[in-house]
């Protein structure tokens, strides 16, 4: 079951406009990530809708979405929203069968029948105060089957490095299931290249006395115990360093899928800061 809400289209769409910039591919690992994490989120099955939140000036992030996402799943639709009118009348020659662009902002629009099974909103909360962050992920709960996912977070200019928060509806509230790191590896391995893309719930939260502060100090040494595998190279590092963590306590997937790919998924995370 969804939170279910009336169909609309929003009148007035809800938050500020982002900056917009984005390049091509800037986030291909975030969809990559999903389809490995998740792939029975985007398979076949009811018309419930994957949205592109805020996807800046132009189209190509939906579009390059649908283009993988349709991989596993030709018929799923995708819906890409932005608050800028201007950016919405760019996106409209792109529309088809699969893949459609509206106006709107945490108040997803939605018609009257559709659902949401997943939602990507990347560098969007981050131009916002952090007391803004949970009440934005609720206004994005509307429409949410269970078990729907929102992948929320940050990334740098280029994609090569991300952090985002994974969400799962959960009898009709999102859960926080993940904390999610991507780092493309053949650019190096620093655990504390992460810390300015953290998402807006945690960035401010890089002080002493915060678990993510210690988190990153722990992941920081084991980085450090772990340095002599740099020998074999920086993934070899990377999986090594998440292995040590594992080890300590921390609640990692240190499936070969996730690790060889760059990507370092938290669980169990405490539920404030």
């Amino acid at each position: 079951m969804a939170t279910k809400h009336p169909g609309f289209l929003p009148k007035k769409p809800q938050g500020v406009i982002t900056r917009g910039k984005t390049a091509q591919n800037r986030l291909r690992q975030t969809d990559h990530f999903l389809m490995i994490y998740d792939p029975q989120l985007l398979g076949a099955g009811d018309d419930s809708i994957f949205v592109d939140l805020g996807y800046g000036f132009g189209p190509m992030t939906t579009l390059e979405l649908a283009d993988r996402f349709h991989l596993i799943n030709p018929t799923l639709k995708l819906v890409g929203v932005e608050i800028d009118p201007d950016r919405v009348s760019v996106a409209l020659p792109y529309r088809s069968e699969t893949v459609d662009f509206r106006l709107g902002g945490f108040n997803i629009p939605v018609r009257t029948g559709e659902y949401i099974r997943g939602i990507r909103a990347f560098n969007v909360l981050r131009q916002y105060n952090e007391e803004e962050v949970e009440p934005s992920w609720t206004a994005l709960s509307r429409n949410v089957v269970e078990g729907g996912v929102l992948l929320e977070g940050t990334s740098n200019p280029n994609g090569s490095i991300w952090v985002s928060n994974l969400l799962r509806m959960r009898d009709g509230h999102w859960k926080q299931e993940a904390l999610v790191f991507y780092g493309n590896l053949k650019g190096g391995f620093d655990p504390a290249n992460f810390q300015p893309v953290l998402p807006k719930n945690y960035i401010h939260h890089m002080v002493e006395g915060e678990w993510i502060h210690s988190f990153f100090e722990d992941w920081k040494q084991a980085a450090r115990d772990e340095r002599h595998q740099q020998a074999w190279g920086n993934g070899r590092w990377f999986t090594e360093t998440a292995n040590k963590m594992a080890s300590r306590g921390y609640c990692v997937n240190t499936r070969r899928r996730f690790l060889s790919r760059g990507f370092f998924v938290l669980k169990n995370l405490p539920v404030k800061g």
